[in-house]
């Protein structure tokens, strides 16, 4: 088998906008892909069914927030995906909340205030310069380590360089920062979210110029 034939490269080649015939399948990735993440693990503790109410967050974000975007990467198979916000769309004002409300009490019940002043403190801390933002990318722990994140981040990295656009990211853990740092961001500090919360880094990437 060559490296071409390799099945994670043919699934990297495969990345394009998600549908919202996939939102099911992307919410059950980022599911698996975040069960083990350290802040939603701080944030959730150790709650029965917790990859559920991953689930079940994620489709939620996907229909009301992310898909309407169309800045939302997968693959033909779903192995990952990669969230992006417009310029500018980042902030989850009064207006919003209040709408998301009653859905956000049923998935997180008891863990919502905690989720509802993470919230605020990373908003807190974002850039308002205009940017992309990349709230979550994913994949999945079995076809994690193989290329899939690089080749999800690529095609809006792409375009954050034709447009001059910078782009922002919390990273939420070490392997993160380190594919992070791969593909051009760099750390501006670090996050705290609470009281025992693990930390964030903000990271920043500046647009590359085309040397012409």
């Amino acid at each position: 088998m060559t490296t071409d034939d390799h099945p994670a490269v043919q699934e990297a080649a495969t990345v394009k906008k998600a549908s919202p015939e996939q939102r099911a399948a992307v919410a059950r990735t980022l599911a698996r892909a975040f069960e083990d993440d350290p802040i939603l693990t701080w944030m959730l503790h150790t709650s029965p069914g917790r990859q559920r109410i991953l689930q079940r967050f994620f489709d939620l974000g996907l229909r009301t927030l992310w898909l309407p975007q169309d800045e939302c990467y997968t693959t033909e198979r779903v192995a990952g995906a990669a969230v992006w916000e417009l310029p500018g769309q980042w902030k989850t004002g009064i207006g919003t909340r209040l709408r998301l409300l009653p859905a956000m009490t049923s998935i997180l019940g008891r863990h919502l205030p905690r989720a509802m002043r993470s919230l605020t403190v990373m908003e807190s801390h974002h850039p308002t310069e205009p940017h992309y933002y990349l709230p979550l990318i994913g994949v999945d722990p079995d076809w994690q380590g193989q290329g899939i994140g690089s080749a999800l981040l690529r095609p809006m990295l792409d375009r954050c360089d034709a447009e001059a656009m910078p782009a922002y990211l919390e990273a939420s853990s070490e392997r993160n920062r380190a594919l992070y740092q791969r593909n051009g961001f760099v750390g501006t500090g670090e996050i705290t979210l609470g009281k025992d919360a693990p930390p964030m880094w903000p990271m920043w990437r500046e647009p590359v110029h085309a040397e012409g």
